[in-house]
């Protein structure tokens, strides 16, 4: 099921502002608890990662991570998901294993 994407920049300095955050060594979480909709879905991978294969290699980690994953999707919350340069050598995985212990702490996860 595709989610909705967040794209504008206020959105995710919104998520990063005011937005719960949890950090690992290969991922940080943030959630921003929104009123009204559905789950929105955000990734960034920052330049300090590596060159532009390694920060596609990294999306597409953590978006087959996160597909993987018995999410709530109708929970109205904005999910922002930041690679760190340990990211790009893991596996999908280790990264949803560190994704499934953040988003169960965010109470995302379905029971």
């Amino acid at each position: 099921m595709n989610l909705d994407t967040l794209k504008r920049n206020g959105e995710f300095s919104r998520a990063y502002a005011r937005g719960k955050g949890y950090v690992n060594g290969s991922l940080v979480t943030y959630v921003f608890k929104r009123r009204r909709g559905g789950m929105r879905l955000g990734i960034t991978t920052s330049k300090k990662i590596g060159n532009a294969v390694k920060r596609n290699r990294a999306r597409r980690v953590i978006r087959a991570a996160f597909d993987g994953l018995p999410v709530d999707r109708t929970i109205p919350v904005d999910v922002v998901f930041v690679a760190r340069s340990t990211t790009t050598r893991q596996k999908m995985q280790k990264v949803q294993k560190v994704m499934e212990r953040q988003l169960a702490q965010a109470g995302l996860l379905l029971s």
